[in-house]
């Protein structure tokens, strides 16, 4: 029958204290009991090595799981964290699947409850999203056919000056170009980082921005000092639509990571925060896999452009159909004599006028196209 169902340690228990009297012989015992010799050689020397704790209530877990992840993998994993601690477990796994191939590492999901028992996962705030952009960037299949370029929103620095960074990225292989704080978002630092910028990786074809300065402008075009330089150098402004950020996405992922990363909180003057940006860059272009481009660095992908920017700007030309007019000091061109005004920002450039129809003509600055004038009723039409 063996050990009585309601309390078997409390039979135990008194199999072993008889014994312990010696009045019986250890066959007799047993039978009693209605056990085996087997199992009261057992008891006894499972009494003789532990007491009474001997016949505790036992877990039948097991001490080591077949599948439990070696100590040495959740070591690596720790590490990493701590070096890179706004990472996620799946960050950090494809870390480490690049830079050691050979090891088996568990699952993000695993690997995010081992960082979890550490206490080294913030629960994830929610929030409503808009919903995804669909349409693909323009002509965006290689490096260097669209950059994006932004202010990350201003913020104070510890000794009450304000801090604007200036952020460039090549919207292909997300790689980092410009990470740059100013003390000013005017046109002469914004051109003088981008020489630095075009002088080290090249012109791009194109660069995305949004509607604010000194980027775009409220006149034809939407043309600014800048875009024209850029315009000149064979680089077309391209911007998003006002209250769409969403359309330039990647670069405002960027800019989430980099204020978690850099601003929170920040720096108390320029260099010591124009450092850690730079560390930031490093981080992000050379050690940080993006699951855009197939969990890849960015330095993995990117190429510096074959276009050099050049020491002298290059002449404006128009195909043989055009029509050319050479802007006045007033913003005016003049057409068929009638005067019409373009921009006082394009003084002495060209503008090239290519006819479509009777009356109507298409006006272009560079590649750019600014509207179109209707002769008949004498205006510009803006596109």
């Amino acid at each position: 029958m063996g050990w009585k169902k309601t309390n078997a340690r409390e039979e135990k228990l008194k199999f072993i204290g008889d014994w312990l009297k010696k009045e019986s012989s250890f066959s007799d015992l047993c039978e009693r009991y209605e056990i085996s010799r087997k199992t009261g050689y057992k008891l006894t020397s499972r009494y003789e090595a532990w007491g009474e704790v001997a016949f505790d209530e036992l877990s039948r877990i097991r001490h080591l799981h077949p599948n439990e992840t070696a100590r040495e993998i959740k070591a690596k994993l720790i590490e990493i964290k701590y070096r890179y601690p706004t990472w996620g477990p799946g960050k950090i796994l494809d870390w480490l699947k690049i830079n050691e191939p050979k090891t088996k590492w568990p699952s993000a999901s695993t690997s995010g409850e081992i960082l979890k028992r550490h206490g080294l996962v913030k629960p994830r705030k929610y929030r409503d999203r808009a919903a995804r952009f669909s349409e693909p960037f323009s002509n965006c299949e290689h490096p260097n056919d669209v950059w994006s370029a932004d202010f990350k929103g201003q913020f104070r620095l510890g000794n009450d000056r304000y801090c604007y960074p200036l952020t460039v990225t090549d919207n292909y292989s997300r790689y980092l170009l410009e990470c740059e704080g100013l003390l000013s978002p005017n046109t002469e630092n914004v051109i003088k980082r981008f020489k630095k910028v075009f002088y080290e990786y090249g012109l791009p074809k194109a660069i995305k921005t949004d509607n604010g300065q000194p980027f775009a402008g409220m006149g034809i075009g939407g043309l600014t000092r800048l875009s024209i330089w850029w315009l000149k150098l064979g680089i077309m402004p391209e911007r998003i639509k006002p209250g769409h950020p969403e359309q330039n996405g990647r670069h405002e992922r960027m800019h989430r990571t980099l204020k978690e990363a850099t601003i929170a909180p920040a720096k108390s003057s320029l260099k010591l925060q124009q450092r850690s940006f730079d560390r930031f860059k490093q981080e992000y272009n050379n050690e940080r896999p993006h699951a855009g481009i197939d969990r890849k660095r960015p330095w993995d992908i990117y190429k510096k452009s074959a276009r050099v920017l050049p020491d002298k700007l290059p002449e404006i030309n128009y195909a043989d159909h055009f029509e050319v007019r050479r802007v006045r000091s007033n913003g005016e061109i003049k057409l068929q004599g009638k005067k019409y005004f373009v921009s006082e920002l394009l003084y002495g450039e060209p503008i090239g006028l290519e006819p479509i129809d009777d009356g109507k003509v298409l006006v272009y600055f560079a590649k750019l196209k600014l509207g179109l004038i209707d002769i008949r009723e004498d205006k510009i039409i803006r596109p």
